[in-house]
């Protein structure tokens, strides 16, 4: 496997973003050698674990308006970048790139760290294979927090194809899967900007040192292969296969949850904004829970609502 690394001076001087890195090797389940996976630690090393899982084509900068709150709540927060973004290390091939590869990785670098009662929030990918990392790990968690996400269950493929008939678009994610395929190169900061493959839901408020803040991981095409290939992994909805087979393992666990389970959804988002119904209606741990929906937030909802995700992972917090 040959492995890329973005040179440091890349993330130097990033607006609001002053973290130093925090780096654990994970192995590769593989057999192609270990990867640098980076993550954000800040705040007491003692206080309650929130762990936050960025998706597709973000890192760990998207939480950089979420990571002040929960410090100054006493929370200890850990943000990885996944393999294949930000400071983590970059797989050159988009082949090297499959889902259980990544629930792998989350789920070491979770383990190495020895991180428990965690509170977890995930968006977009970071709740597919977030979600499959906890059910591995449920002793682990104290709760869950989504914004935009979700995970399928192959097991009960009507409700998922009812909720998902409830976009506004739903063509909007196979429109993005198309253009990510035939790409080899795609600027990650004006595409946040102007929405990807077009999707106003999809579409970001960003200044241009922000801009610059989401290009910093990718030199150039070489470095884009996880980008790349991740709307791939998805699939057509079925429930043979993988990553099917993973998400109905996970879902043996999540159909009986009764920990904290808490949506925060932004509904102009055609790709997930719809997914926090269905969501609440399969977890026993959503009952009850307050959940709450932004009607004009978009998929990145950790850019433009991160005051009420902050909100809802703090409730698990001292409630879970």
């Amino acid at each position: 496997m040959q492995v890329l690394r973005t040179p440091d001076e890349r993330f130097a001087d990033l607006s609001d973003w002053p973290y130093e890195p925090h780096y654990v090797d994970v192995d590769d389940p593989d057999g192609g050698g270990p990867l640098r996976m980076h993550h954000v630690a800040a705040g007491p090393a003692d206080g309650p674990v929130a762990l936050l899982l960025h998706g597709e084509p973000t890192w760990s900068y998207l939480y950089r308006k979420m990571i002040p709150g929960l410090v100054d709540a006493g929370c200890r927060v850990i943000a990885p970048d996944l393999i294949g973004f930000g400071r983590s290390d970059k797989p050159a091939a988009r082949s090297d790139y499959t889902y259980r590869r990544h629930v792998d990785w989350v789920s070491e670098l979770v383990t190495s760290l020895d991180l428990s009662g965690v509170t977890y929030f995930g968006q977009d990918w970071g709740s597919l294979i977030g979600l499959a990392v906890v059910a591995r790990h449920p002793d682990r968690f104290r709760g869950i927090v989504l914004g935009n996400g979700g995970l399928p269950d192959p097991g009960d493929l009507d409700a998922l194809m009812a909720a998902a008939a409830t976009s506004h678009d739903p063509d909007a994610f196979s429109r993005w899967q198309a253009v990510a395929r035939d790409a080899d190169h795609l600027d990650v900061g004006r595409l946040l900007r102007e929405g990807l493959a077009g999707i106003d839901g999809v579409r970001i408020d960003l200044t241009d040192a922000e801009v610059a803040a989401y290009d910093a991981p990718f030199p150039d095409a070489s470095y884009q292969a996880g980008m790349l290939e991740f709307p791939a992994l998805a699939g057509a909805h079925g429930a043979e296969g993988e990553p099917f087979t993973l998400f109905a393992e996970a879902w043996s666990v999540l159909s009986s949850w009764e920990k904290p389970l808490v949506c925060r959804y932004g509904k102009a988002d055609p790709v997930l904004g719809w997914f926090d119904d269905y969501m609440i209606a399969k977890v026993p741990g959503a009952a009850g829970q307050p959940h709450a929906t932004i009607p004009d937030g978009g998929h990145f909802i950790q850019e433009q609502e991160p005051g009420a995700l902050v909100d809802a992972i703090l409730h698990v917090v001292r409630t879970g």
